[in-house]
């Protein structure tokens, strides 16, 4: 008996550490491949976008037409109609959609909106529907058969265009017929609110300045984010594509992924800032969390057979492969913190640590551990020019060993489950300037107990890893306890505050409080 639970754990320890491995080491690919792009193609795109605007009279530009959806948002939403009814293109090319599946006060704020956007002559609309069929998947959809613009942008209610957006992404667009989509790059309003939205600014960070131009620059399969890009119509309407599909919980990355099996290209653009607000608590943070990461997995199980059976090459199917199932890493992540105890008793008590197999098992995962830390270390420098990123390090760690267990729950589920309920991240309409508690709040789970569980469980693996001296393995289980018990206690269920955003007063209109542009 003792001879298989030895086998047990040897396997279980031996595929997490292969597999987290394989995705550090995909992390410094994608991180080479960037590097050899990126000043050429940011050069090329503000050329282009240049070139663009040069001596073109207004009825020449193509009609966009922007999509907010919106659901339950009534402390954003006044917000970015404001922003991209404010967008500065040509008068008569640009359509405003509010796609308004709401059931509360988000309604009048919606309506009154745009009676004082309709009066400045803005074109502006709101769609409406009698359920939430398809949730944001099935808003889009039915805004794009009412919606009469060649190209179609797509803003999330907590997000911030600014003024020149459309003019930066429309060029790139315009200038490529077999050009599906353009993504832009998402920035962060509250990043510095504390240290959990420093935190996932960082890792955001690493994927839109290192990540989305790797993929897009070197002919590979990448995604629209679901918001902050512009779609060109006939992609969405391909017959081949299938336009908006409700069937994962992540319909932006299967439209994504769809458009480039029909044969459409999506390019990203890094210089298209686009300012949003981060989850602001724990409970906003794992809901949207638990959506992306059973969505993708989703998406992996929908498409990879298609995928492989494509014409894209090796490298591109390989990328694809790992992209879907990347967040996987949370499950290898869980179970390598939980056969790490046993893995001492089946190791005879440690006198084997000092073998190559074990030393050269611990050398792959400090190598894999330090991929997100080293690759979003140089995103930052990339953006702002300094290296002072690796101070956002140990509270990214942290926050990545605590959700683990969380988001190996989704990744299961979307294993096993398809399509699911759209669960909107609760936003509160800050700006990192003033702390603001959001109108709603997030479904609460028993899985915190869990979590303060497993990070004294992680505990006492770290106290027998040190004993036994072994104590440079034994940090990435103090990381681990760290993680579990700061995640656990931040989720435990508390007192609801105020609803602030609930009593608020109608907005009037008024010139003078219209924002400008982020």
């Amino acid at each position: 008996m003792f001879t298989v639970f030895r086998w047990v754990v040897l396997i279980l320890f031996s595929t997490a550490t292969v597999a987290l491995a394989v995705y550090g080491l995909h992390l410094y690919a994608l991180l080479y491949l960037f590097r050899r792009r990126a000043s050429r193609r940011r050069r090329d795109q503000g050329e282009l976008m240049a070139a663009y605007h040069r001596g073109r009279s207004p009825e020449h530009y193509p009609v966009v037409t922007s999509q907010i959806p919106v659901y339950n948002e009534a402390d954003v939403v006044r917000r970015v109609i404001d922003h991209v009814a404010q967008m500065d293109y040509p008068p008569g090319r640009h359509e405003v959609q509010v796609l308004d599946d709401s059931t509360d006060l988000t309604c009048r704020l919606i309506d009154d909106a745009i009676e004082e956007w309709r009066s400045r002559g803005v074109d502006i609309k709101v769609a409406r529907r009698s359920n939430r069929q398809g949730y944001k998947a099935g808003a889009l959809a039915n805004g794009l058969g009412q919606a009469r613009g060649e190209f179609v942008a797509v803003f999330d209610a907590d997000f911030v265009p600014p003024r020149d957006f459309l003019r930066k992404a429309v060029p790139l667009l315009a200038a490529d017929d077999g050009l599906a989509c353009i993504q832009g790059r998402w920035e962060h309003l509250n990043r510095n609110q504390s240290w959990l939205t420093s935190a996932q600014a960082m890792g955001i960070d690493g994927h839109f300045a290192i990540e989305q131009g790797a993929r897009a620059w070197n002919g590979l399969m990448m995604n629209f984010n679901g918001t902050a890009g512009v779609w060109r119509r006939a992609a969405i309407d391909d017959p081949s594509v299938g336009g908006w599909s409700g069937d994962t919980l992540t319909e932006d990355l299967d439209l994504s992924y769809r458009a480039q099996l029909a044969g459409w290209r999506l390019d990203y653009c890094l210089d298209m800032p686009c300012p949003a607000e981060l989850p602001p608590t724990i409970a906003a943070l794992k809901s949207q969390q638990r959506r992306w990461a059973q969505g993708s997995i989703q998406v992996a199980c929908k498409l990879l057979p298609r995928i492989w059976c494509s014409r894209s090459t090796l490298g591109a199917k390989l990328e694809a492969s790992l992209h879907l199932t990347h967040y996987s890493v949370a499950l290898w992540m869980l179970m390598l913190a939980i056969v790490a105890r046993p893995l001492l008793l089946v190791l005879d008590g440690g006198r084997v640590f000092a073998t190559q197999w074990f030393v050269g098992a611990w050398v792959v995962i400090l190598l894999s551990a330090i991929a997100p830390s080293l690759t979003y270390t140089y995103a930052r420098y990339s953006l702002d020019g300094y290296w002072m990123g690796w101070r956002t390090i140990p509270s990214m760690l942290i926050l990545g060993c605590g959700l683990c267990a969380s988001n190996a729950l989704a990744v299961l589920r979307g294993l096993w489950r398809r399509g699911g309920e759209f669960v909107r991240t609760p936003k509160s309409g800050s700006d990192g300037r003033t702390a603001r508690h959001s109108s709603y709040s997030v479904a609460q789970s028993h899985l915190w107990v869990v979590e303060i569980l497993l990070g004294l469980y992680s505990v006492a693996s770290f106290l027998v890893y040190f004993r036994a001296e072994q104590r440079a393995f034994s940090l990435f289980l103090l990381i681990y306890a760290v993680g579990f018990l700061v995640v656990g206690w931040m989720s435990r269920p508390q007192r609801p505050s105020a609803p602030a955003a609930m009593q608020q007063t109608v907005f009037q209109p008024s010139s003078s409080t219209a924002p400008t542009g982020a």
